[in-house]
């Protein structure tokens, strides 16, 4: 047998013994924590109709309102639930934050004007902010450091699945209904969270009797640095997400595209190629042995495609819609992003970080969507003010990537002091 059917043999037997049930629990948690994201961008023009407003303007402004209110929701959840995670235990998070997610998403069929609408939606994002900071701390910490990386891989890889029938069934099922359908799912999916057991190596923090979930710590030693530099190597994925898939009709405008694009479509495409994305890089990183070039190697290939998205004129909306799934499918290193952050840190301030960070980068989508909208309104078209704003996020992303220590292999069995 060659060198090479050994090692594939070997690769595969490694990720097969990557699938139990921790593994499995923790991916349905965020299967429905990414259809509720995803969910919103596929009805938002429908619901805000629904509710009686009619003008384009006015629809945008009051969905960039509806969701930064979601976003910023999700930063002060990550806050909550991350100190939570080390203080109490990963799997209590995980029960917390899907409760609260799954009720909020179910009040959603229930506003009646934009301002309610927008408190549910903050509501909402508090919830949504536990579950994937918790289920890859947890899968982290349970399996070997050779399989982790494919246990994560799994985890995110059946997160975005969520987006993806979300992304169908917002666009075929009235939007009250698809709150609903949310809603319940999450409640059924706490059934099977009682089989599931608390991380080793937590509970040896517990015993130890070290300092948890103490935020002050990321202050200490350059670890601020750090933490922000896994928070600004995300962006760009929420920039993909929350402007070019999101607002892909109002970008499009000004391409001279060839029909008529809805940001359900983009969304569905574009979710797809992120549920592939997830996977390919993912499998990239355990590949390659390197989480950074594994990243490296999705921001590069991002952003080549970002030029074609905002360029090319005359496109088709079919031509749209393939581009959404390619950047998707480039732009899946959610897997890796939140894995790396769970390696950067010891056991006693883990769950703090990787609750926060892909809290913070989804809260900077507050942050990505108005300057594109400041910059649209005020100085320049839609297209150059995404390629403005892409760019910038883009830069700090690769710079952020390029300055971490690799994490690839790293033993988490360690406390922070």
């Amino acid at each position: 047998m060659s060198e090479k059917s050994v090692s594939t043999k070997s690769s595969f037997k490694q990720f097969t013994s990557a699938i139990n049930l921790t593994v499995l629990v923790a991916g349905l948690g965020y299967f429905v924590d990414m259809f509720d994201i995803t969910l919103f961008g596929v009805v938002r023009v429908a619901s805000l109709k629904d509710l009686g407003i009619t003008d384009p303007q006015e629809i945008l402004r009051s969905g960039v309102l509806l969701y930064n209110a979601q976003m910023i929701g999700m930063m002060i959840g990550g806050l909550l639930w991350g100190v939570w995670a080390d203080k109490r235990g990963r799997l209590s998070v995980m029960f917390g934050s899907i409760v609260l997610y799954s009720l909020g998403n179910i009040a959603n069929s229930f506003v009646w004007d934009v301002n309610s609408y927008a408190i549910c939606r903050f509501i909402t994002g508090i919830g949504l902010a536990g579950e994937l900071g918790a289920a890859i701390t947890l899968v982290a910490e349970s399996l070997p450091k050779e399989t982790r990386g494919y246990g994560t891989t799994i985890v995110a890889t059946l997160g975005l699945l969520g987006s993806v029938t979300a992304a169908y069934f917002g666009q075929h099922i009235a939007w009250k209904s698809a709150y609903i359908m949310g809603g319940v799912m999450g409640l059924l999916l706490l059934v099977t969270r009682f089989r599931v057991f608390e991380s080793g190596m937590f509970e040896k923090t517990q015993n130890n009797n070290v300092e948890r979930g103490n935020l002050s710590m990321l202050m200490k030693k350059g670890r601020l640095l750090k933490y922000l530099k896994c928070i600004f190597m995300g962006i760009p994925v929420y920039f993909i997400t929350g402007v070019l898939f999101t607002f892909s009709p109002e970008l499009t405008q000004s391409l001279d595209v060839q029909g008529t694009v809805s940001a359900g479509n983009a969304l569905l495409w574009g979710s797809i190629g992120l549920a592939m994305g997830d996977f390919i890089s993912g499998m990239l990183s355990q590949l390659l042995k390197s989480r950074n070039k594994a990243i490296t190697v999705c921001l590069a290939v991002a952003f080549a495609l970002i030029l074609v998205y905002l360029n090319v004129k005359g496109l088709t909306a079919d031509g749209i819609y393939f581009i959404c799934f390619l950047l998707g499918s480039a732009a899946g290193y959610w897997a890796v992003l939140v894995t790396v952050s769970a390696e950067q840190f010891g056991t006693n301030i883990r769950g703090t970080v990787a609750t926060t960070v892909p809290n913070f980068v989804r809260g900077a989508a507050a942050l990505v969507v108005s300057m594109f909208l400041y910059l649209k309104t005020n100085f320049v078209t839609a297209d150059k003010a995404a390629l403005i704003v892409g760019g910038l996020f883009f830069a700090l992303a690769l710079l952020s990537i390029w300055t971490l220590d690799e994490t690839y292999g790293k033993d988490l069995d360690y406390f922070e002091s």
